[in-house]
């Protein structure tokens, strides 16, 4: 049985003391757990939450992953041996929708070629089992404390896949190329989804400045990514007359 090692129960008692300042001073981070082992992954649910982490527990590999849509977790811990799916058909799957959220193996299975095949599924970390959870703390207070926030290079919007930095969507698999100006367009309604960008905002951020000239270009590129989004019938860019556009993108 894969396990984790037990804390003294006035260490316990110390944690619970300073948990309050804790969650004070940390953005709630939200941690999907998927271990099949039931007793140890509830004493590390619980010392996670009294450390100000909120934490959806899935007691193996398929649950897990029918948990992270919901769950829409920061982190992701994944035991590797479990039955329905193991951890790295799990972490695979994972990849394959989210190239942004973090992913932590814990398991007993330490060999050179499984450690490797954890970063190879871009996994971004290896926690050997037994470990304390103050290790396990550590490692996630490195990630996400002291950080400044950042704005993922691709994330994805409905069915297609935005990157940023390539200034590409890919859609079904068809990548298509943006212009720096469509792209700058879109990164800015991606950030404010069902919510209304100004007109002026989109002018002055893209174009410098809110001129008729750049207003009728803002037309223009805003036909060319309807053009390349119409195969997503998920999402669409709703104008507003005179007042600025909303990108609505349908969950299901």
């Amino acid at each position: 049985m894969e396990r984790i090692k037990a804390v003294s129960k006035r260490e316990q008692s110390q944690t619970c003391l300073n948990s309050a300042e804790r969650e004070q001073a940390r953005p709630k981070v939200k941690i999907l757990l998927v271990d099949d082992d039931r007793q140890n992954s509830e004493f590390l649910q619980k010392f996670l939450e009294v450390e100000g982490y909120e934490v959806t527990y899935a007691e193996n590999g398929r649950n897990g992953w029918e948990a992270f849509a919901a769950a829409k977790p920061d982190l992701v811990l994944l035991d590797v041996n479990m039955p329905e799916m193991n951890g790295f058909e799990v972490a695979r799957l994972i990849r394959e929708h989210d190239h942004d959220v973090l992913i932590f193996f814990l398991t007993d299975r330490t060999e050179k070629a499984d450690r490797l095949k954890g970063f190879f599924l871009q996994g971004n970390d290896y926690i050997p089992k037994p470990f304390y959870p103050e290790e396990l703390i550590a490692k996630i207070k490195e990630r996400f404390e002291h950080r400044q926030p950042v704005h993922p290079s691709r994330i994805t919007i409905g069915q297609t896949i935005f990157d940023r930095d390539l200034s590409t969507i890919e859609i079904n698999g068809t990548v298509q190329h943006l212009s720096a100006r469509q792209s700058e367009i879109l990164v800015l309604l991606t950030q404010n989804i069902g919510q209304t960008v100004e007109r002026d905002t989109i002018l002055k951020t893209v174009w410098g400045n809110d001129s008729y000239a750049n207003s009728l270009a803002l037309n223009v590129q805003i036909t060319y990514l309807r053009k390349a989004l119409a195969s997503d019938t998920t999402i669409s860019i709703v104008s507003l007359k005179k007042r600025g556009l909303i990108l609505e993108v349908d969950n299901g």
